[in-house]
């Protein structure tokens, strides 16, 4: 066997370990949430779910920065031990930044979320912390292409939640409980990278290049970005609310869970790609294969959806929601889309694009526009598949011209 062969094999390998956690991860966290939703009741799920909202607001800036670790190191592979030292220093005091702070809006928060109960805010407000210190370890991780305790972490990330969680929601059912088990869920990917990270390399000197002003800033950027790209992709189901009848708002609903499923199956292309995206003599060639690999999966789920779209039925809801069957299909190629364009705008991170950004919230704005003026379900899936479309169009154009300069 060549060098070649073995070192394709071991890619193989190495995104099967990462498909396989990310999926585990993903099937834990929704196995958690539904269960939560049967144990602590509805009154109790809502606030539940309102908290869980406001800490994926938050998780931007530990996305942000595991986008910058993970650039940084595939970039820069001669000075990982000063940017690994320099990435830990700055996400401990991000970390405990945005832990301070959300500790200070604990009854701002309790008000926002009509939580009634100052305990359950300065719970999602701790959360936060291993939350953002999970961001820069899982980027040292990645940018270093250490597949197999990445594989670890993303387990660490769904599996004790699920255990934990479930067992102290069925000790005491509200949403107290729920949280709880979720910020518990939180320090265990914690613990997982500190171990992974436990043998420090001394940097031989500081770089200016890779110092904490200039990290902060970059991780800033990138927020930003995966900010506008989240709110894009969520931004339908609050219209819905406004433009549907309620029953409509809840067969789109249950329909966005088959888009969710197909914009989270492929996540591991996005996490395996990533490194290989930032460094310019590979960008192309990772872009392109990242891009057949989600779309070959989207096509299959989308023929599957059409073709078994009773069995799709069993996982969005049940009889209730029969009315949206025939329309599982565009949900499927929604999500399809939105994982397409999630490569994208990480393709952007990886590159640094300034510009990109502006699109973002162009298609964001036109989204709106148009998704107000529509009246049915398919009318605002239509919408928004078509919006989402057009801007991953433009961004792969983008790509594609820009896929062979250096990185900045």
């Amino acid at each position: 066997m060549t060098a070649s062969t073995t070192g394709r094999s071991r890619r193989v390998f190495d995104g099967s370990a990462v498909a396989v956690a990310t999926s585990v991860m993903n099937v834990a966290t929704y196995g958690f949430t539904m269960l939560a939703a049967r144990i602590i009741g509805p009154s109790q799920y809502g606030a539940f779910v309102a908290c869980l909202s406001l800490l994926i607001v938050v998780q931007v800036a530990a996305l942000g920065i595991q986008a910058t670790a993970a650039r940084r190191i595939a970039v820069d592979r001669s000075h990982v031990a000063a940017i690994e030292h320099a990435i830990l220093s700055m996400t401990i005091k991000v970390a405990l930044g945005v832990g301070l702070l959300m500790v200070l809006l604990i009854p701002a928060i309790n008000v926002l979320l009509n939580l009634d109960n100052l305990i359950t805010a300065a719970l999602v407000a701790l959360a936060t912390v291993p939350l953002t210190l999970a961001g820069g370890q899982a980027g040292i991780l990645q940018g270093e292409r250490r597949w197999g305790a990445l594989a670890v972490f993303y387990l660490a990330g769904g599996l004790p939640r699920l255990v934990i969680g479930t067992a102290i929601i069925l000790w005491r059912p509200d949403a107290t409980s729920a949280i709880l088990g979720v910020g518990i869920g939180f320090l265990f990917p914690v613990i997982v990278g500190w171990w992974a990270l436990r043998t420090r390399r001394t940097p031989e000197q500081a770089m200016p290049e890779h110092s904490t002003r200039s990290l902060l800033v970059e991780s800033t950027h990138n927020a930003q970005v995966l900010f506008a790209y989240f709110a894009l992709s969520g931004v339908d189901i609050v219209m819905a609310r406004q433009v549907l009848t309620d029953h409509d708002a809840g067969l789109y609903a249950a329909g966005l869970i088959m888009a969710k499923v197909m914009l989270f199956l492929p996540q591991f292309v996005v996490v395996v790609a990533f490194p290989d995206m930032a460094t310019p003599e590979s960008r192309q060639r990772a872009l392109v294969r990242s891009l057949v690999a989600i779309g070959v999966l989207g096509v299959l789920a989308v023929v599957a959806a059409k073709l078994l779209s009773g069995v799709a039925m069993i996982f969005v809801g049940g009889a209730e929601f029969g009315e949206v069957k025939d329309l599982l299909w565009v949900f499927a190629l929604l999500g399809t889309v939105l994982a397409m364009l999630q490569l994208q705008v990480y393709a952007v991170l990886a590159r640094q694009g300034r510009r990109s950004v502006v699109l973002l919230w162009g298609a964001l704005g036109a989204l709106v526009v148009l998704g107000l003026q529509t009246e049915s379900v398919i009318g605002l899936v239509a919408s928004v598949v078509v919006v989402d479309a057009a801007l991953l169009v433009v961004l792969t154009g983008a790509s594609w011209r820009l896929a062979r300069q250096p990185t900045p």
